[in-house]
């Protein structure tokens, strides 16, 4: 069956100028994302290259090779952007000009406008540089991203392939007058540039959606004041690691923080002095956890910080480090922090996380009731009282 490259190239303009618009709305309509209007352009433009390239037909072929292909290569520089600022990184103005740069200055060539067969390999092998250049910007940001990106590697890759091999083996574009392989192989590449840039756009699309969809689920599970887990990411993740240590008959310690005089603070300094106690303390306890530990804000100046593999000597002394550091602080004036703390351990409590809070809460009023500032734990005994 051969295929109609005049009906493939007019397929090709429609789907184009559609999704690129279609992207545009997205970018617009959305969080203003900038890979979508960046894939939005590479569409619209590519549109316009296909339209002036199409009037070959017409004899007008220096129009066609200059300022077609000239649009084309603006097009890959855009798409190389649009995956690099996917990535995190920064445009580059330059990266985006290169390629069509380079075109026109080798137009100026007269040789190079003589020589079809040495124009196709020139474009072709800028296309399979800003292709692997772009799948570059993804496979190197993969683990930062968190999101699947083997779609749009695999097509960036894909259509890396095909020009090269076009760089091996094409001869050049058909004129009109072209027959059997070489216009066959030209229908070939309409097809292939049709795909592909769908492919981009709908891969792009759902990047774009997955990582909104995950930096929704992080803020929802995020204090937004200190950047720490909310209590619904404190629970969540207490009862994963209670339920793991439980399995392997390991000890879980809950410490339960809560900022002295907290509503004094606040009236007195205002609430940005608030805010910074606040963050100081965060930041002086999640120093002192590991990577297995769950640290978490659950109330307004209420913390929780559960310790895997730690018995009551380990969290007693993690417990005054935190106390002691946090009372050192150079803040306002010299006293004005304090933190009381009240300390459980699954040896007494158990592996249930609700059992472990009351038991902890019940220790933290102690530790208030007995003038603040000190660390209660939840079953005093001989070998383990409260601590100032």
């Amino acid at each position: 069956m051969q295929l109609s490259v005049p009906t493939l190239l007019l397929a090709e303009l429609f789907v184009l100028i559609l999704v690129g618009a279609l992207m545009l709305v997205a970018w617009r309509g959305g969080r203003r994302e900038p890979t979508l209007g960046y894939l939005g352009a590479v569409q619209l433009i590519g549109a316009l290259a296909t339209l002036i390239i199409s009037l070959r037909a017409f004899e007008l072929v220096t129009p066609a090779v200059v300022l077609g292909n000239t649009l084309m290569m603006l097009s890959y520089g855009l798409l190389w952007t649009g995956m690099r600022r996917f990535a995190g990184r920064e445009a580059s103005v330059l990266g985006i000009c290169a390629g069509a740069g380079l075109w026109l200055l080798a137009c100026l060539w007269p040789g190079f406008m003589a020589s079809l067969p040495l124009r196709v390999k020139f474009y072709s092998l800028l296309a399979v540089i800003y292709c692997l250049l772009a799948a570059s910007e993804l496979w190197r940001s993969q683990r930062a991203l968190e999101v699947t990106l083997w779609p749009s590697l695999g097509l960036l890759l894909f259509n890396a392939c095909f020009y090269f091999v076009r760089l091996l083996f094409d001869p050049g574009l058909p004129s009109e007058a072209s027959t059997g392989i070489e216009a066959t192989f030209f229908a070939v590449l309409v097809f292939e540039t049709l795909l592909v840039s769908v492919g981009m756009a709908f891969t792009t699309l759902t990047m774009v959606r997955d990582r909104a969809e995950l930096k929704l689920r992080v803020a929802a599970l995020s204090d937004p004041l200190t950047g720490i887990g909310n209590r619904r990411a404190f629970m969540e993740q207490g009862e994963r690691l209670l339920r793991l240590c439980a399995e392997r008959e390991e000890p879980v310690a809950l410490l339960v923080c809560d900022l002295d005089n907290f509503k004094r603070l606040n009236d007195s300094f205002g609430h940005p002095a608030g805010d910074r106690a606040l963050l100081e303390f965060s930041r002086i306890t999640a120093s002192r956890m590991r990577r297995q530990d769950v640290f978490g804000r659950i109330g307004g100046e209420e913390f929780a910080c559960l310790l895997a593999e730690a018995g009551t000597e380990a969290a007693c002394q993690v417990a005054e480090r935190i106390r002691r550091e946090f009372a050192e602080l150079p803040f306002i004036g010299e006293g004005v922090l304090s933190v009381s703390i009240g300390v459980v351990t699954s040896e007494h409590g158990g592996y249930r996380l609700a059992h472990l809070l009351a038991l902890a809460d019940q220790a933290l009023y102690r530790a208030k009731a007995k003038g603040r500032n000190r660390i209660e734990l939840s079953a005093p005994g001989p070998e383990s009282e409260g601590r100032v």
